[in-house]
């Protein structure tokens, strides 16, 4: 017979949720009050609130710092409104236990080792040294770039576009916000294309992107040792060489590409061709602004930009995707096997075969997830598979780039956009170990064989 102190450790045990459960819950949680704080009626202009649907969208989208809309930000919301998508985009970007984290340094000045799992799962860093300085870094350089962009888009508004000092503000922290947590919320019922051939609008916003897209291991590793790449570690040096290869390769394609189209690049001189090419590719790291009208680009255009948009940025940061490093260890997979070497080596270093099953694990879990919604929205809607495959891709890695049917989709397929959100938000290893807990031990193994491959 158990004692009542064996039955309260036993109910603890039961009780007790795996940190990755956790994380799962707190964007739930968020998402939850974000729809019910956009559903009051002083969020939405005119009378009555928001839609229950449509305030779900938009608080996922938020929370999930993607930047799909069904409503236009602009002009469908109340300031109030455009305040609470705001705040839900930075703690989406911060995450959910990041931000809980950082609360609980402030009043506590200390967290328990749960909690410190439990950050380091939302952020996927492994390392239990110093979570919580890592994470008050983590707030610091947020804080810096957003005052930074802010600053400098502020008085573009007011000095080139003379806005009033107030809305000029507004617009500078706004899209400072958006811009460095991957969002893509704009206000202006166009997104940015008023701004297409304006570098001190579009350069700032695409810094601020490229920054909170590295990740923020990447960025505190760079900023203590920026010229000495000697220091870097392989997930340092595979993120900054991915970001700049899929950057310029992005540029040069989606350029050549559009370059005589009349509806996006052909009416622009080459400066202006060049910058929008630029701006778009950068974009497609997960951001969802937009200089160019991507419903009337070439559909060779968007499948390069649904590659792109896959991939994602890099891990531990505001973008979302399978993340360049899972990417990146694929490709020196492949490349390891056409040499015919035994071991898969990454700048000097050997991967662990777990990295190897990892990386396959999650782009596996990705194409099966991204098959699946496109496959149900092509039996729902009427809309060809481009452009379909293109929200798909978008919603999944948190880009929130569109062709201009996300609000044309029935509520049933707005749905299934707004749970592919959540799900790349969270990353399917993520999603995956909410639900497995822990991982099997198995103490025997079977005999070897293997199958014909090819």
């Amino acid at each position: 017979m158990r004692t009542g102190t064996q039955l309260n450790r036993v109910s603890g045990r039961r009780l007790a949720l795996h940190p990755a459960q956790v994380v799962v819950i707190g964007f739930a949680v968020a998402i939850l009050a974000g729809t019910g704080l956009l559903m009051l009626p002083n969020a939405r202009v005119g009378p009555g609130g928001a839609s229950v649907l449509e305030a779900l969208f938009t608080a996922t989208s938020a929370v999930c710092v993607t930047g799909h809309i069904v409503v236009d930000t602009a002009t469908y919301w109340t300031p109030f409104g455009q305040i609470v998508i705001l705040a839900l985009v930075q703690i989406g970007g911060f995450g959910i236990m990041t931000f809980a984290s950082v609360i609980g340094l402030a009043v506590l000045r200390r967290m328990s080792l749960r909690s410190k799992v439990t950050a380091a799962s939302e952020a996927h860093n492994s390392g239990l040294d110093d979570v919580g300085g890592t994470v008050l870094g983590v707030v610091k350089i947020s804080l810096a770039v957003e005052v930074v962009v802010a600053v400098l888009l502020t008085a573009r508004f007011a000095l080139a576009y003379e806005e009033p000092l107030g809305r000029a503000l507004w617009l500078g922290v706004f899209h400072s916000v958006t811009s460095f947590n991957n969002a893509g919320f704009a206000l202006f019922s166009d997104s940015l294309m008023g701004f297409v051939d304006d570098p001190f609008i579009c350069l700032p916003i695409a810094a601020a992107i490229i920054i909170g897209g590295l990740g923020f291991p990447v960025i505190i590793q760079l900023r203590k040792h920026l010229g000495r790449t000697l220091k870097w570690t392989m997930n340092t040096r595979l993120v900054v060489a991915g970001t700049v290869a899929l950057l310029l390769s992005g540029w040069v394609y989606i350029t050549a590409i559009e370059w005589s189209n009349p509806a996006t690049l052909g009416p622009l001189d080459w400066p202006a061709k060049l910058l929008a090419g630029f701006f778009t590719s950068v974009q497609t790291r997960t951001a969802g602004f937009n200089s160019l009208d991507t419903g009337l680009m070439e559909p060779a255009s968007w499948l390069g930009m649904d590659a792109l948009m896959l991939i994602g940025g890099g891990p531990a940061g505001t973008a979302g995707g399978i993340k360049i490093t899972t990417f990146a260890v694929l490709f020196f997979i492949v490349v390891t096997e056409l040499r015919g070497d035994g071991a898969v080596n990454v700048f000097g270093k050997r991967l662990s075969r777990a990295v190897h099953r990892e990386a396959i694990t999650v782009v596996l879990l990705a194409v099966a997830v991204v098959v699946a919604a496109t496959t149900v929205l092509m039996l729902i809607t009427d809309h060809g598979l481009d452009r379909l495959l293109f929200e798909v891709v978008s919603a999944f890695g948190t880009v929130g780039m569109s062709t201009g049917i996300t609000a044309d989709l029935p509520p049933a397929g707005q749905l299934i956009l707004v749970l592919l959100m959540f799900i790349g938000r969270l990353g399917p290893i993520t999603f995956a170990s909410s639900i497995a807990l822990r991982r099997r031990r198995i103490a025997y193994e079977y005999p070897q064989e293997r199958p014909i491959i090819g």
